[in-house]
C-alpha cells in the first residue's frame, strides 16, 4: 500500500510524514495470524493503519461467545477512537492473517508542542474525515443486525455489499463461521438458510463469493 494514496496522509508530504516519524509519532510492526493487537481494557494513544493482511475486531462474552463487529481490510484505521479518547478498549483487535500494522501516536502528533507543524492541521482534518466514514461503516453494520430472521440479516448485509460495489457479485472478507459471527447468528442456522435460499434461486454462492439472483420480497 503506498502511503500517499492512503485518506489519512491526504496533502501531507514525504517530508511532512518523515518529520511525524523522526519525532516518534509513527512506526511499524509486523503480527502473526491470530496475534492480538490490542486486548479489552487495554488504554492506547496510538491507532492503528493496517499495510497488509487483515485484521477483525471481536467482542468476546463472558462464556466465549465471538461476535465479529468489524473487518479491516488493507489501508483501512482501527482503534482511532480510543486513541482520541483515551478510554479502554471494549473489543480485541486480532489479527487474521500474517499484517503489517502502521500505528500513529495521535497523544504524540496532535500535542501542543506540534500545533505548529505544517502536518498537523491536515492530519487533524484527515482524521476527521475518517470518522465520519467509520461511522458509516458502524451504522450499516447495525442495519445487518437489526432484523430478527437469519434471511433477513443475509440479505441486508449482501444488498448493502451488492450496492456499495455497483455488482450482484460480491465478494465478503469472511469464511462461513465469520460470517455468523458476524452477522450474530449460529453457523449451522446461517448454513440452512443459505442453502435454501440458494435453492430457491435467491442467489448463488461459492465459499466467500455470492451472486443475488433476485431480490428478496421480504426483508
Amino acid at each position: 500500500m503506498q502511503l500517499n494514496t492512503n485518506p489519512i496522509f491526504r496533502d501531507i508530504g514525504q517530508g511532512e510524514y518523515e518529520e511525524m516519524r523522526a519525532c516518534g509519532g509513527i512506526r511499524l510492526c509486523d503480527y502473526r495470524k491470530d496475534e492480538v493487537i490490542f486486548h479489552v481494557g487495554d488504554v492506547t494513544c496510538e491507532f492503528g493503519l493496517l499495510m497488509s493482511g487483515k485484521v477483525h475486531i471481536e467482542s468476546i462474552d463472558l462464556w466465549g461467545n465471538r461476535m465479529i463487529l468489524h473487518s479491516i481490510g488493507v489501508g483501512q484505521a482501527f482503534a482511532e477512537t480510543y486513541a482520541f479518547c483515551g478510554v479502554p478498549l471494549m473489543v480485541d483487535v486480532t489479527a487474521v492473517e500474517e499484517s503489517k500494522v502502521l500505528f500513529l501516536n495521535i497523544g504524540l502528533l496532535l500535542s501542543e508542542e506540534h500545533r505548529s507543524r505544517t502536518w498537523h492541521p491536515k492530519l487533524l482534518y484527515n482524521l476527521l474525515l475518517l470518522s465520519v466514514h467509520k461511522n458509516l461503516a458502524w451504522s450499516s453494520r447495525m442495519f445487518c443486525i437489526t432484523p430478527k430472521q437469519v434471511r433477513a440479516r443475509v440479505m441486508t448485509y449482501l444488498s448493502s455489499e451488492s450496492i456499495r460495489r455497483g455488482s450482484r457479485t460480491v465478494t465478503i472478507p469472511f469464511d462461513r463461521q465469520q460470517m455468523a459471527d458476524y452477522l450474530n447468528v449460529e453457523r449451522s442456522a446461517l448454513s440452512k438458510e443459505l442453502g435454501r435460499m440458494k435453492k430457491e434461486g435467491i442467489l448463488d454462492y461459492h465459499k466467500n463469493t455470492f451472486q443475488l439472483l433476485k431480490a428478496e420480497e421480504q426483508i
